[in-house]
C-alpha cells in the first residue's frame, strides 16, 4: 500500500539527512585538524516504479560517504623543521605500532625518545636508510621502508681522508742548502734555517681522536720548494723536525715532495697532491693533502689556509629536511650528513583509499596499489619543512550543508507524520 510507502521514504530520507548531518559535524570538528579530508554524503534515489495499477510506489533515497582525499588543503607554516607537508599529490608512508604501513598527508611529527619521528595520529614516518646507498623506490609496494630515526647515528666519528692547504710562499726567501744531521737541537743548528715556513692542521682518526699534522715548506733552490708532513705526536720538543735532505730530524715523516713554480706568473708548473698514511690506532688511514693552490710571490708574509674532511666523536645536533625529503643529521661542528630519504606515495584514485583514526588512508582494492618515488619528480610535488597542510573542509561550506540538512531533516519528519496520520485515518474506517 502506498501510505507504508510514504512511512519508509521519509524514514530513509530522515536517515539520509542524518548522514549528511553527521559528515558536516565530522567537517567542522576538524576544520583546524592539519591533513584532515572532508567528507560528503552523496544522495541516489531508489525508484521502483509504478505498481499494476498504475498505483506509485515510493522507494526513497539512499546514500554513500565519499572523501575528498585528493584535494589538497591550505598550507600553514611553523617554526618548526619537523612539521612537513607535501605541495603536490604524494602522501608520506607511516606506519602504526604494529607496523602495518598507511599512507597520511598530516605531516605534525614530533621526535621521540628513541629518535623515530611520529606524527599526532601516532603514526611512525617511513623513509630509506642512506647507508645502504641510493636506494631505488619500488613501483607497486611499500617493500624496503623503514622508520626514520634521527638518532640512528648516535655518537659518530669520521676519519679524515682528502684537505688542502693554500699559501703564498716567498720568491725570495733565503735558499736552504746546509744539512742538518738527525736530532741536532736548535742551539746546535749551523744553518740559517731547516725550513723557512711551517703550518698545521688538524686531522681526525676513525675514533675521532685529534691527529696534528705539521706541514714545513722549504725553499731549495731558485722557484723550488720542498714540503713535508710530519705526525706531530711522534715530534722530539726543540729539534727542527725536518733537513734540506729530506731527512727528518725528530718525528716520524708521513709525505715528502717537491713544488715547482713558474718564475713568470708563481704557479705549480704542475699539480701537487699528496698521498700518505696517518696513523690511525695502529693500524692506518691513507689520506690526500692538495697543495695544487700554492703560490710563489715576492711577499714575506705567509698566511696560510686550509681545511681537512672527518670530524670527532659528536652527537646529532639537530635535523634539516630537504624539498626533496632528504634527512640531514647537522653534528656539533656544524657539518652535514644525509641520513634517511622521505620518499612520497600515491595509487590511482586517492578518493578511494580507506580513512582510518588519525587522518591516515588505507590501500583498497578500489584505490588501487601504491607507486612510490621521490619528491621532485612526476606529479608527487616536493617536501616544504617547517609548513602544515590544513584541512580541506570549508566552514562557511559546511554550516550551510548543515542547516540544509536540519530543513530537509524536517521536512522528512512531516512527511512521515502526514502518512501516520492519514493511516489512522484509514484504520478509524471501520469504526
Amino acid at each position: 500500500m502506498s501510505l507504508y510507502g510514504v512511512l519508509r521514504s521519509g524514514v530513509s530520507g530522515m536517515n539520509a539527512q542524518g548522514s549528511r548531518l553527521a559528515t558536516t559535524a565530522d567537517n567542522i570538528a576538524n576544520a583546524n585538524t592539519p591533513g584532515y579530508k572532508r567528507a560528503s554524503t552523496e544522495f541516489s534515489s531508489m525508484v521502483i516504479g509504478s505498481g499494476r495499477s498504475g498505483e506509485y510506489q515510493p522507494a526513497g533515497v539512499t546514500t554513500e560517504t565519499r572523501y575528498a582525499i585528493g584535494e589538497a588543503g591550505s598550507y600553514l607554516s611553523t617554526t618548526s623543521d619537523l612539521d612537513l607537508a607535501v605541495t603536490g599529490s604524494g602522501f608520506f608512508v607511516v606506519q602504526d605500532a604494529g607496523g602495518k604501513p598507511y599512507l597520511t598527508r598530516a605531516g605534525s611529527f614530533i621526535e621521540q625518545t628513541d629518535g623515530t619521528l611520529k606524527n599526532a595520529g601516532g603514526f611512525t614516518l617511513l623513509g630509506y636508510d642512506l647507508a645502504g646507498g641510493t636506494p631505488s623506490p619500488s613501483a607497486n609496494s611499500l617493500t624496503g621502508l623503514v622508520p626514520v630515526n634521527i638518532k640512528a647515528l648516535g655518537m659518530t666519528a669520521s676519519p679524515t681522508t682528502s684537505g688542502y692547504i693554500t699559501a703564498t710562499l716567498n720568491s725570495n726567501a733565503t735558499d736552504v742548502t746546509t744539512a742538518v744531521p738527525p736530532g741536532t737541537p736548535a742551539s746546535g743548528n749551523t744553518a740559517a734555517s731547516v725550513y723557512t715556513n711551517k703550518t698545521s692542521l688538524t686531522t681526525y682518526d676513525n675514533l675521532g681522536n685529534e691527529v696534528m699534522l705539521d706541514v714545513y715548506f722549504t725553499k731549495t733552490g731558485s722557484n723550488q720548494w720542498e714540503y713535508a708532513v710530519f705526525d706531530r705526536a711522534g715530534s722530539t720538543a726543540g729539534g727542527f723536525p725536518y733537513s734540506a735532505t729530506g731527512t727528518p730530524a725528530a718525528g716520524p715523516v708521513l709525505s715528502t715532495g717537491t713544488l715547482n713554480f713558474d718564475p713568470t706568473n708563481g704557479k705549480l708548473t704542475a699539480p701537487a697532491i699528496a698521498s700518505f698514511s696517518v696513523p690511525n690506532n695502529g693500524s692506518s688511514q691513507t689520506m690526500t693533502l692538495d697543495l695544487s693552490g700554492m703560490t710563489q710571490l715576492g711577499t714575506t708574509e705567509f698566511t696560510p689556509k686550509g681545511a681537512t674532511d672527518g670530524n670527532a666523536a659528536q652527537g646529532v645536533d639537530s635535523v634539516e629536511i630537504s624539498d626533496k625529503g632528504i634527512v640531514y643529521a647537522i653534528f656539533g661542528d656544524g657539518t652535514r650528513k644525509a641520513t634517511f630519504q622521505i620518499p612520497l606515495a600515491n595509487v590511482p584514485s586517492p578518493d578511494n583509499l580507506t580513512p582510518v583514526a588519525g587522518n591516515a588512508y588505507s590501500i583498497s582494492m578500489d584505490s588501487g596499489d601504491p607507486s612510490l618515488g621521490f619528491a621532485g619528480s612526476s606529479s608527487l610535488g616536493v617536501i616544504k619543512s617547517g609548513s602544515l597542510e590544513q584541512s580541506n573542509a570549508d566552514m562557511g561550506s559546511e554550516l550551510t550543508a548543515m542547516i540544509e540538512a536540519q530543513r530537509g531533516y524536517t521536512a522528512n519528519s512531516k512527511v512521515f507524520q502526514t502518512g501516520s496520520d492519514l493511516l489512522d485515518v484509514l484504520v478509524n474506517l471501520k469504526r
